[in-house]
């Protein structure tokens, strides 16, 4: 799960204290979610949902295959700090769907910020990450309150989540791997959403051609 560190709520003035158990399983809603025009071509799924067996091991195959790290890598934080300081998002992350969600890569503010600090796991129901894989594609929220279907999200709660960008990383074979996406707890304009949106894409671009010139084992 995410896991942060006790802070000052700025709005209330009150102590944030540590997260002592999981978050709660998310509800499924069965509620359609209007695709969004994002200039990417939707790949044909693998798998039912991304945590399914058999996508869950076809993953794990091509990410050993691929070299690619289940845990901390200097290169994949190095993306996700490179998308914080493009989109100007205060949190950057390059998430691999494994057993839990993984982020491989991670830039987030200060341990003496304020801001809640983020361990590197989550559960694969919690966020906005499982939509992005089961859509295969892009999910801009420049301010996730702005729809009832995505304010009610128990890592909104916890750690106060007001924009998220996010992209899948889908491997030529049409294998799906994770995301790569941005947080904030501060709302983006409409106007700001799509340049942080192709911003990320990029990104999600990059990281993939990374994983393809990575050695395979």
């Amino acid at each position: 799960m995410m896991s942060y560190i006790p802070q000052t709520n700025p709005v209330a003035g009150q102590l944030i204290r540590p997260a002592t158990a999981p978050l709660p399983r998310r509800v499924n809603q069965d509620l359609e979610i209007p695709r969004q025009d994002t200039g990417l071509t939707p790949v044909a799924a693998v798998a039912p949902h991304p945590g399914h067996p058999d996508e869950l091991a076809q993953r794990e195959e091509l990410i050993r295959r691929l070299g690619l790290p289940t845990s901390t890598d200097a290169d994949f934080d190095a993306f996700a700090r490179d998308l914080a300081e493009r989109t100007g998002l205060l949190y950057g992350f390059v998430n691999f769907f494994l057993r839990e969600q993984t982020f491989v890569g991670l830039h987030q503010p200060p341990a003496d910020s304020g801001y809640p600090i983020v361990g590197r796991t989550m559960s694969r129901d919690h966020g906005y990450c499982p939509e992005v894989m089961e859509r295969e594609l892009a999910l801009p929220l420049p301010d996730v309150h702005a729809s009832p279907r995505f304010s009610s999200n128990h890592v909104v709660d916890a750690i106060g989540i007001r924009a998220y960008f996010g992209v899948p990383l889908i491997h030529k074979s049409g294998i799906k791997l994770g995301t790569v996406c941005g947080i904030d707890p501060e709302p983006r304009s409409d106007r700001d959403a799509r340049r942080i949106r192709d911003a990320v894409i990029a990104i999600g671009r990059d990281v993939m051609h990374h994983a393809d010139e990575k050695t395979p084992r």
